[in-house]
């Protein structure tokens, strides 16, 4: 039996629901050389928040490791599930907002810029 009283820091995800329909990728990183502020999520989120009625916002630094080699990037991950639209519009509109939103970043700051 599992000790209750102590909360668990790892767990398996195989019991959660399935991954949503739509998942847009934005490196963010490569093009501004830095991870997004919680202000830029939220404003991405606003923006998005127009046409779908439920998202999430993941921001993370990936790893990829191998035996000769490693690369670290910062990204944000859209998850949505159609609703009204069909896929492919909302897929076109969500990539297109990303796009902009994470251009805006990079023209209002990005590492390296001062």
């Amino acid at each position: 039996m599992a000790d209750t009283s102590t909360p668990q820091i790892a767990f398996s995800a195989n019991d959660e629901p399935a991954r949503p329909d739509l998942a847009i990728h934005v490196n963010f990183g490569v093009f501004t050389g830095r991870e997004a502020t919680l202000a830029e999520i939220d404003r991405l989120a606003a923006s998005l928040l127009d046409r779908v009625p439920h998202l999430t916002i993941v921001s993370e630094i990936r790893h990829e490791i191998d035996r000769h080699s490693e690369a670290a990037v910062h990204q944000v991950r859209i998850e949505v599930s159609p609703h009204e639209d069909t896929p492919d519009e909302l897929e076109g509109w969500l990539v297109d907002r990303a796009e902009r939103w994470a251009r805006q970043c990079v023209a209002e700051r990005s590492a390296g810029a001062v």
